[in-house]
């Protein structure tokens, strides 16, 4: 399995017994659909691992306390402290309407509703205080904010992302 086929569940933050279990912090809205799992890959030494989930449940809403196979003193917990958990994309519950992942809207293409076509997304760089849509428009790159009020539609069939920007905003880009 490799990190592009999978996306990134959360991460292990602490010991919770002297039986192995472990405390992982996920990265999600709705930590419940991921409480009864079989199995988690976690991230060792840059390798995706499987390991089996033998009981998991949540720990003061926003945490998951897991048993995996095999993992039954403080030491064995210590040597996957602070791994990073990945699961296979295809259980990510399915988005509808303009709700997407990141990864799913890569290579659409971006219309803005009075510039016309903006280009190809790149990427859609998270880092900053917000989101930003990364255009490449024939060699230039065009940063959109990822803002719900300049998001119109997001058309999966047709890989077109429909967009509203404020006046100006993509000609910044253009003027040379």
């Amino acid at each position: 399995m490799k990190k592009e086929d999978c996306f990134y569940l959360g991460k292990i933050v602490k010991k919770y017994s002297f039986k192995g279990e472990v405390l992982a912090k996920l990265d999600t809205d709705q930590p419940d659909i991921y409480e009864h799992l079989d199995a988690i890959f976690l991230d060792l030494r840059h390798n995706l691992v499987p390991f089996f989930v033998e009981s998991s449940q949540l720990h003061k809403s926003e945490l998951l306390r897991i048993k995996f196979e095999d993992v039954d003193t403080e030491a064995d917990a210590d040597a996957i402290m602070k791994s990073h958990l990945y699961l296979p994309l295809n259980l990510l519950p399915k988005l509808e309407g303009d709700k997407f992942y990141f990864h799913e809207v890569i290579g659409f293409t971006i219309e803005d509703k009075n510039f016309g076509e903006v280009g190809i997304l790149k990427s859609i760089n998270d880092s900053t205080a917000q989101s930003l849509f990364e255009i490449d428009r024939s060699g230039i790159e065009i940063l959109i904010p990822m803002n719900d009020e300049f998001i119109l539609k997001v058309d999966r069939e047709n890989k077109t992302i429909l967009v509203e920007t404020p006046e100006g905003l993509i000609d910044l880009y253009l003027e040379k």
